[in-house]
């Protein structure tokens, strides 16, 4: 065997090698998707409405703050709607001053009409509105990716997902406590640190019985559990908080489940550096006055500040190991900007997923049987060379998804089969052109050559303009148009390779070892 001819061998067997490597054990080196292990299925919608809110209330509570902090007295600032603020009472003296602070905080984002004895409409610029509206899907995109991540779930589907631009496609491939991830997904997920008026009370009439049951514009009433106060797991209290936090869990650097001094089950969270600096100043003005550490407008502990705090706190409540684990999760990940509505929901089951693979697995093998045995009784023995051919492609194929991680739902079960009809339309073209150069008289090592040499450039173009086609569906189709696109993506690579340099090296080796070459085709 020539030295060139032992080196196209020895390289065709080390790419089979290293392919078999890849793809053994295939349980565990080939990802399924959704369609094919099992999971779930959701779109979500986000509440942008809430978003808006949460910002317009800011603002009003902003707004008053800053009144207040200039010697204005106002009589009320509150949100009136999702974009609308409505002030009243502003003093007739003070006017003037009041339009300048109004412009300094929130002109770039509300427009301004004046109205009788004092009283302004603030409304929300609708170009304003709708960044807010898009950056609060982004926002919800990024977190719920980030807790679907810790969750450990192998290549999820996070995107977004209609024409509507406030829904989330979530595809969760494998997971079988449904449940509990909806519950740590659609979470708000959102830490306040608020200072305690007054509380904790049995009930909420208790507790605003010195205020003539009025709550104050500047603060609001919110429920917690106080296990001091008796009862079976705890009762219902009632604390009467500022409105506006100073510190959220927006600040927080990390977080992370550990044990109290009680050795029960408790969060640890840190801060970043402004936020330090926010709880650290907060603290050290109020030593002495409860603290509410707040988790989705529930009351989760109201302790004592004690000393100056800036780095480090921590929750405590009635939590299981597991509730304590869900909430770090849920506050590593960052808050959700607005509440999440489930508008469709499918699991799929294992099972589903298990008839899908043995259907696709049995299609690709009865199309791989058939096109093997045409190839045998059209092209006699050298249909054994296609056959070869094909089979090291698919071989191929499954190593190259196994090396990237790719994840292989039904569509590219579909792909693999369309890759073992290209792989036998490359030999056929081959093997007609060698069949036309033996008919014109020519040696068979020659018509061997000439039949690659000069169909190669032809496969080579089919090949390409198959490639962009792969390549525009990967870019703007959806999870199962991606999973076809990169089947058949590895499927067009590997073909090349398999058709031309293996197919040909075959017909190189069988006809070196005969000194008389005959070729059955």
């Amino acid at each position: 065997m020539a030295k060139n001819l032992r080196w196209k061998v020895l390289t065709i067997v080390a790419v089979a090698v290293a392919a078999v490597f890849a793809v053994y054990p295939p349980a565990e080196s080939i990802r399924l998707g959704l369609d094919l292990s099992g999971g779930v299925h959701m779109v979500l919608q986000v509440q942008t409405e809430d978003a808006l809110l949460v910002e317009t209330e800011t603002s009003a509570e902003q707004l008053n703050e800053q009144a207040g902090l200039s010697g204005i007295t106002l009589a009320s600032s509150a949100a009136v709607s999702s974009t609308e603020i409505q002030v009243t009472g502003v003093p007739a003296d003070r006017d003037q001053e009041f339009r300048t602070i109004a412009d300094d905080l929130i002109g770039l984002s509300y427009t301004r009409e004046s109205q009788p004895n004092g009283a302004y409409r603030f409304r929300m610029e609708p170009s304003v509105e709708r960044v807010r509206r898009d950056e609060s899907v982004r926002q919800a995109l990024q977190t719920i990716s980030r807790r679907v991540d810790e969750l450990g779930v192998a290549e999820p589907v996070v995107t977004p997902y209609g024409g509507g631009g406030d829904q989330i496609l979530v595809q969760l491939p494998g997971v079988e406590d449904v449940a509990g991830a909806k519950e740590i997904i659609r979470s708000t997920g959102l830490l306040e640190l608020k200072l305690v008026e007054d509380g904790p009370a049995p009930t909420r009439e208790f507790l605003l019985q010195t205020r003539n049951g009025v709550v104050p514009a500047d603060m609001e009433v919110l429920s917690g559990v106080d296990d001091t106060l008796g009862g079976v797991g705890g009762s219902q209290v009632f604390y009467l908080v500022r409105r506006v936090a100073p510190v959220t869990g927006r600040d927080l650097r990390n977080a992370r489940p550990t044990i109290d001094e009680f050795n029960q089950p408790a969060i640890s969270f840190s801060f970043t550096r402004d936020g330090a600096r926010k709880f650290g100043n907060f603290t050290g003005a109020n030593l002495g006055r409860n603290l509410a550490i707040i988790m989705d407008s529930q009351v989760y502990s109201a302790p004592t500040i004690q000393s100056r705090i800036s780095d480090e706190g921590r929750i405590t409540g009635n939590f299981t190991t597991d509730e304590a684990a869900d909430l770090a999760l849920i506050l590593r990940s960052g808050a959700l900007p607005a509440s999440l509505t489930y508008l469709e929901e499918r699991t799929i089951g294992p099972q589903l997923g298990a008839d899908s693979i043995r259907d696709g697995v049995t299609a690709s093998v009865a199309g791989l049987v058939l096109v093997s045995l045409f190839m045998l009784a059209y092209y006699r023995l050298s249909g054994v060379n296609a056959v070869l051919a094909v089979s090291l492609n698919l071989l191929i194929l499954m190593a190259c998804m196994s090396y990237v991680s790719a994840v292989l739902t039904l569509p590219g079960i579909a792909g693999f089969i369309l890759t073992i009809g290209m792989g036998v339309d490359s030999n056929v073209l081959i093997f007609e052109r060698i069949k036309e150069e033996l008919a014109s008289s020519r040696g068979v090592r020659a018509a061997v050559g000439a039949g690659f040499d000069r169909v190669f450039l032809t496969i080579v173009d089919t090949h390409i303009a198959s490639l962009i086609a792969a390549a525009f569906l990967f870019q703007f189709g959806s999870g199962p148009i991606k999973g076809f696109a990169t089947t058949l993506f590895f499927g067009l690579v590997s073909n090349v390779f398999t058709s031309v340099f293996v197919s040909r090296t075959l017909f190189e080796v069988v006809l070196t070892r005969r000194r008389e070459p005959t070729l059955s085709i």
